[in-house]
This record gives C-alpha cells, structure tokens and sequence, in this order.
C-alpha cells in the first residue's frame, strides 16, 4: 500500500508581521518548509511528497526554495485553493493512486519520524488518524457573564500529521465539498461521515509556527536538540 504526503504550504502568514510567506522564513539557516519536507523525504516508509503552495508561487518555490536543497526533484508542487481545506483537496487529486496520505502543516518543521510512522500504523489499522496531545491547562466557558471549568480529562488539541486512508479522505473532502461544509482540519471532515479518528499521542514541541515568538521557540528547540545530540555523539 503506497504512502504520500501531503504538505500543505498555502498561507500568507498575516499573523507573522512579514512581506514573506511564513513557510519560506529562515529557520536557522533553512527554510521552515524545506525542514519540514526533510522529515519526509528522510521516511522510510513515504513514496511520493505533493506540495501545496499559494497559486502563483509554483515556479518561486521550486527555484528559490526547493532547488538550493536539491529537493526540486523529489517534491512535486501543486497550486492551493482559496483556503487549507481546498488546497488539500488539490493535492489529494494528485494522490488517488496511493493507498495512505499524511496530510501535514508546512509550518510544523519540528514533526519526528516517530510520530509520522505511529499515524501510518493507526491508519493502515482504523483508516484515519490524528496527532493530538493533551490539555494539561485549566479550561474555562464563558457562560454570560460567569465562567464555568470544563474537564479536561477528555480534551486534546488537534496536531498534524493527519493520516488517512486515502480513498477515505478524499471520500470525505468530496462530501464535504458538496454539501458546502468547511471543518477546521482534515479529521473533522471524516468525524462527520460517522468514522472513527484514532487518537495518536504526539510531542508538545511539533509546534505550528504562525508568529514571531513561535519561529523564535522553534529556533531554541532545534538550538538545544542540536546540543543534546553532539553530547550524545560525544
């Protein structure tokens, strides 16, 4: 059963303050979406990579992004959609022919093999999965003017990679496109089909980068990872 991916790359990144794509943002001396696509690339288990990118870039992100990296080749670049959810339904069309797509955020470079590799297994095994970690904070409703706890016992937040069988996501992005519904993320669209999404617990430090203070969290991250591993390799 072959495995994509499906990196989604799309954004404007108005929240990042920058006249550059947040995805092309130097990341300690990488772009974010060149580190992220490396996570890919270096899997074991992962045949095709499909890139999604604002329309119009198509030609600037093979030249100025991926080519420096020699990735050119090996990722094939697909024009987005007014928004995430029509992006990815333009790549999945490119992906019919395989049998599992992770679906991924360009702007999680920090995603681990590990976690790509644990999504595939409750894929191949239930048809959808979702990297989600837990709520460890306090959370509260606001009810009028009054704020009321919610247990957090049964609430995580919704990571990616988000792995699917892939005729079962396109299943739900077609429904979904049908009827006029846009979810939040690829799971929900699959949740509301009445199929089940497995749970895979993922890191805290797979972070989303979507402002300066996240680029500089992520830049500490791969600073002191780096670190640990030279002391390791000591």
């Amino acid at each position: 059963m072959t495995c994509a991916a499906l990196v989604t790359a799309g954004g404007y990144g108005e929240r990042m303050g920058s006249s550059i794509p947040k995805q092309y943002l130097d990341l300690e001396g990488i772009p974010v979406i060149v580190r992220t696509l490396f996570a890919f690339i270096g899997h074991s288990q992962i045949a095709r990579i499909v890139l999604t990118v604002p329309p119009g870039d198509e030609d600037y992100c093979r030249e100025r992004i991926l080519h420096p990296f020699k990735l050119d080749m090996a990722v094939e670049i697909v024009a987005g959609g007014l928004n995430r959810q029509a992006s990815v339904y333009n790549g999945l069309q490119k992906l019919a022919d395989t049998g599992i797509v992770v679906i991924h955020d360009g702007v999680r470079p920090l995603v681990t093999s590990e976690i790509i590799t644990n999504t595939i297994r409750a894929a191949r095994s239930s048809g959808a999965a979702l990297a989600c970690v837990p709520v460890r904070e306090t959370v509260k409703k606001k009810n009028g003017p009054y704020l009321e706890t919610i247990s957090r016992s049964d609430l995580w937040l919704a990571h990616t990679p988000q792995t699917f069988r892939t005729a079962l996501i396109i299943q739900a992005h077609k429904k979904a496109l049908d009827e006029g519904f846009t979810g939040t993320d690829d799971a929900a669209l699959v949740e509301r089909m009445g199929k089940p999404v497995t749970v895979v617990e993922d890191s805290q430090e797979n972070i989303k980068i979507t402002t300066p203070e996240d680029l500089d969290f992520a830049s500490m991250l791969l600073r002191r990872n780096d670190m640990v591993r030279s002391h390791t390799n000591a």
